[in-house]
């Protein structure tokens, strides 16, 4: 029920803003809306482990709705933005899918753990070694060794396989003047980098493979089943907090609409938007699924 519930919250977000913003970018997450069921299951664990904070860096997909549901921006301040009413703390002047907050995550049991997400500008990936800045600053006003500020970073498909920043920071992940202590590394792989597909923009599988130079360990889970996505985030998180070492989550997933909403997919990628026209969203999967197993009722 509570995955049901963040992946009500996450689709109800996108349909409002398609609906009553036609047009104004937002690079949404539709299609992959199962990220915020493991960013949520993943702080749940977190809160009830006691976790001093989790510290998140991404890009712009779903950045919206992250703010929202996830780090507890207020559905008010968003839609101020779109309408064009600057926020004026720091970064204004940015645009709305640019901004970071701070906020406190509340687990069902009511522990709570504060949540802190950068402020990230164009340069996508650009956020991973400020994160982990940030991240090691706050570990080394505590004792050596107290990993308790948890970075976690989220990654667009392409971004993470195309651009030297994202191995920079990982390869420096064990050395003892940087490491934070493991990072969460969270793909949000909907199949396609702006207008390319995978096998026009890397060389390797999966946009995941470079996590074997660092020896992390790497999840591969089907966005449209949320209970696996969910099984993943909380092995990813047992896994950082008992080895200390980074783990890499490929989300696979697809993207609902284009690069962003100004953009009409069908145009470069007129096979694959066919499949994607036909697709139920992952909440209706899951929603007829619970029904079909008599988990609940309609």
């Amino acid at each position: 029920l509570r995955i049901m519930e963040k992946l009500n919250e996450a689709e109800a977000f996108e349909t409002f803003l398609q609906t009553k913003y036609v047009g104004q970018k937002r690079f949404s997450l539709e299609g992959s809306e199962s990220v915020i069921a493991f960013l949520d299951a993943m702080l749940i664990e977190a809160a009830e482990d006691g976790v001093d904070s989790v510290d998140m860096g991404m890009a712009h997909r779903g950045r919206l709705n992250v703010l929202s549901n996830i780090a507890g921006k207020t559905y008010g301040q968003i839609f101020r933005e779109f309408e064009g009413a600057q926020s004026g703390k720091a970064g204004s002047g940015d645009v709305k899918y640019h901004l970071g907050t701070e906020g406190v995550f509340t687990a069902p049991n009511g522990t709570q753990v504060p949540i802190y997400l950068a402020a990230n500008p164009s340069h996508l990936e650009a956020v991973n070694g400020v994160l982990e800045g940030i991240v090691r600053a706050k570990q080394d006003l505590k004792p050596i060794g107290s990993f308790t500020t948890l970075p976690v970073l989220v990654h667009g498909d392409a971004a993470m396989a195309g651009q030297g920043v994202v191995y920079e920071t990982l390869q420096m992940a064990q050395l003892r003047g940087y490491r934070t202590g493991g990072t969460i590394h969270v793909i949000v792989n909907n199949q396609v980098g702006f207008t390319t597909l995978p096998q026009d923009s890397r060389s390797a599988v999966y946009s995941s493979d470079i996590g074997k130079a660092v020896q992390s360990p790497i999840f591969h889970v089907n966005g449209d089943d949320p209970e696996a996505v969910v099984q993943v985030a909380r092995l990813a998180y047992e896994f950082r907090q008992r080895f200390h070492k980074d783990v890499i989550v490929d989300l696979i997933s697809y993207r609902r609409r284009g690069h962003n909403e100004g953009d009409d997919p069908s145009m470069t990628q007129p096979l694959m938007y066919d499949l994607i026209e036909a697709k139920r969203s992952v909440r209706r999967l899951y929603t007829e699924s619970l029904v079909g197993r008599g988990d609940i009722t309609p």
